[in-house]
């Protein structure tokens, strides 16, 4: 539980942090702003936890004659590895360019997606609180930091993914 608590709040700092960031972004009218950069941010500090997650369990399960801890948490991790790979292109299917504006869309759900699948790894690492306080952080980030973002019909604004560019921008940032 004592890790659990200190990898919820390695989760805050990287949400912090990515706000920071996209808050920067989005202010200067990128596609990817606030909400983006925190999930992605949260999303990837606990996909590097579940290496602190493997470590600790193979720990407690590795006893004479079983494989190494090592071997272990490369066996464990191989999984994540796949899983991460993979829902980033399930993402990427949830980004489209539309509208009468030729607008990018979708990227808070891209990254939410990809949260979730971490949430969903930890959970299966028999970490529940973590995966509980992981998902009520990204609660927060998407319905109360949404205030920043503006109504898509009325312009892009502070941490916007509908963020417009000149015409002919590029679609990644």
């Amino acid at each position: 539980m004592e890790l659990e608590l200190h990898i919820l709040l390695r989760l805050w700092v990287a949400a912090i942090l990515g706000g920071i960031v996209g808050y920067e972004r989005g202010a200067t009218g990128k596609r990817a702003g606030l909400r983006t950069h925190m999930l992605v941010a949260v999303g990837s500090a606990l996909f590097m936890s579940c290496s602190d997650l493997t470590l600790d369990w193979s720990q407690g399960h590795v006893a004479a004659g079983l494989p190494s801890t090592i071997q272990v948490q490369t066996a464990m991790l191989t999984p994540v590895q796949a899983i991460a790979t993979g829902i980033g292109f399930l993402g990427a299917g949830t980004i489209f360019l539309g509208g009468h504006r030729q607008r990018v869309h979708g990227l808070t759900t891209a990254a939410s997606i990809w949260v979730i699948a971490a949430v969903g790894v930890v959970v299966g690492c028999d970490r529940f609180l973590l995966g509980a306080g992981a998902s009520v952080l990204c609660l927060i980030i998407l319905h109360v930091l949404v205030r920043f973002e503006p109504h898509p019909d009325h312009g892009a604004g502070i941490g916007s993914e509908n963020a417009s560019e000149e015409p002919g921008a590029s679609v990644v940032e």
